[in-house]
C-alpha cells in the first residue's frame, strides 16, 4: 500500500524514538535515567482527581460532549486569564476548548494552511509546528533561534515576498526547548510584524506556569491588539501534572476561533465532560499545588546546572520551563553527545538536532525526576565523561 505523500514527508517524531531506545535499554538490564521526555512526574493534584470521580458518575457526563468545550470550562479559563493576566475574554467567542493544546497546534493550520502556502516556524521548536503544517499540504519557513538573539526569531530577517505569503507565524515562550523568555515588547513587537504583513499569530503558552525566581510570564494577549491578529494556545498538562488528561484551550481572536471550532467539530467529540469539571477544579481553586511544583523544578533546575557546571559547562540558570537547554562539548555533534550519555551513563538526553537544524550543537535535559536522580545522572556523567572541552 503507498502511503499519502503528506504522511511519506513527515520525519518521526523525536519522542517516539527516544521512548524506544528507553524500552531497549531496560530490556538489556540497563538502569535507565531519562531527561529526554517532559512529562510531569508528580500526581495530579487530589481536589482535581476527586472532582473527576465525582463527575464520572455523573450520567449527564456520559454522552457526546461539545467539541468547543463546555461553556462552565470556557468560563473558568476566561476567568483565569482576568486574574493571572487582567485579559478580559469572552469565553461564548473567544475561547475553544481543546483535547490537549498539542492538538490545537496540530489542528490549525487545517484551517487557514491551502496547498504550497507557508507557515513560518521556529528552529528549534516543538515539532509538531511544522508537522501540523506539512499535514495541511503547506511548506514551514523556519526562523532561526540564535542564543545571541535570546533565542527569539528576527522577524526583520524574514524577507518580504515571504511575509507577505505566509499564513501562521507560530511563537512559544516561555520557549521549548531553550528555555528563552519573551516580554511585553516583543509581542507588542510580533503583533506589528502581523498587521503589516496579514498574517496569524499562534503563541504556544504551554510553560507559562512553570517559572522560578519570582518570575512571571506574560501573556501574548497582553500586547495591544493581540486578539485583533491571534490566539495563544495553552493547557492544564504542565502546570497541574495533568499530560494524560488531555485538557487545553485555545483563546484569543474570535474569528480564529470559531475556525479552529469549525475543524475539531467535523474530526472530533470534544473532551469528556468529566475531564472538563475537573479541570475547572485545578483552573478555579487553590494554586498551591503550581506554586509548589515550581519549587520543586526549580530545585531540579538547581542540582542540573550546578551538576553542568561542575564538569565545564558555564551554565545560567534558566527562569521559566523544566528544561536545559545546553551546549554539546567540542568534538561531538549532538546525536553523538547523546549516543555517547546514554552508552557511557546510561542516561537518556534529547540531541537538539530533534528540534530543527538550529538546535544541532545543543542538547535538552527535562527536568521530570527526582532531584536526587538528577544529581545521580549527572554524577555518573561526570564519571564517565569528565571534565568537558568547548
Amino acid at each position: 500500500m503507498k502511503e499519502a505523500k503528506r504522511l511519506q514527508k513527515l520525519p518521526p517524531y523525536l519522542f517516539a524514538r527516544i521512548e524506544k531506545k528507553i524500552q531497549e535499554k531496560k530490556a538489556q538490564g540497563v538502569d535507565i535515567i531519562s531527561l529526554g521526555i517532559g512529562d510531569p512526574d508528580r500526581p495530579t493534584p487530589e481536589h482535581v482527581i476527586d472532582k473527576l470521580v465525582e463527575q464520572a458518575h455523573n450520567p449527564e457526563n456520559h454522552g457526546y460532549p461539545s467539541s468547543v468545550g463546555m461553556l462552565e470550562y470556557r468560563e473558568a479559563v476566561a476567568d483565569w486569564y482576568k486574574k493571572r493576566f487582567d485579559v478580559e475574554l469572552d469565553p461564548k467567542e473567544e475561547i475553544v476548548s481543546l483535547i490537549g493544546s498539542k492538538e490545537g497546534i496540530g489542528h490549525i493550520s487545517f484551517c487557514y494552511v491551502d496547498p504550497g502556502d507557508i507557515n513560518l516556524v521556529p528552529d528549534p521548536g516543538y515539532p509538531v509546528y511544522g508537522i501540523g503544517t506539512l499535514l495541511a499540504g503547506g511548506e514551514p519557513y523556519y526562523l532561526p533561534l540564535k542564543e545571541e538573539n535570546g533565542f527569539l526569531p528576527d522577524l526583520a530577517a524574514v524577507p518580504g515576498d515571504v511575509a507577505d505569503k505566509a499564513k501562521i507565524l507560530f511563537i512559544n515562550y516561555p520557549n521549548n526547548p531553550t528555555g528563552a523568555l519573551a516580554d511585553l515588547d516583543f509581542y507588542n513587537k510580533v503583533v506589528a510584524f502581523a498587521k503589516k504583513h496579514d498574517l496569524i499569530i499562534c503563541h504556544d503558552a504551554a510553560y507559562s506556569e512553570i517559572a522560578f525566581d519570582g518570575y512571571e510570564p506574560p501573556s501574548f494577549l497582553q500586547a495591544e491588539g493581540a486578539k485583533d491578529v491571534g490566539i495563544e494556545f495553552n493547557s492544564l498538562s504542565k502546570p497541574y501534572n495533568m499530560t494524560g488528561w488531555r485538557i487545553g484551550w485555545a483563546a484569543g481572536n474570535k474569528e480564529v476561533v470559531e475556525a479552529l471550532g469549525r475543524i475539531k467539530s467535523n474530526l472530533d467529540s470534544g473532551a469528556f465532560q468529566a475531564i472538563q469539571h475537573a479541570a475547572i477544579a485545578g483552573l478555579s481553586g487553590s494554586q498551591d499545588p503550581v506554586k509548589e511544583m515550581q519549587k520543586v523544578y526549580q530545585e531540579r533546575r538547581d542540582a542540573a546546572i550546578d551538576g553542568l557546571n561542575k564538569m565545564g559547562w558555564t551554565m545560567d540558570k534558566p527562569q521559566a520551563t523544566f528544561y536545559v537547554w545546553a551546549p554539546v562539548p567540542k568534538k561531538y555533534n549532538s546525536s553523538e553527545f547523546a549516543e555517547l550519555v546514554l552508552e557511557k551513563a546510561g542516561v537518556i538526553i534529547t540531541p537538539g538536532i530533534g528540534y530543527g537544524e538550529n538546535g544541532e550543537g545543543y542538547f535538552r535535559i527535562a527536568l521530570t525526576v527526582e532531584k536526587n536522580r538528577i544529581e545521580e545522572a549527572l554524577q555518573r556523567m561526570q564519571e564517565a565523561i569528565g571534565k568537558v572541552e568547548f
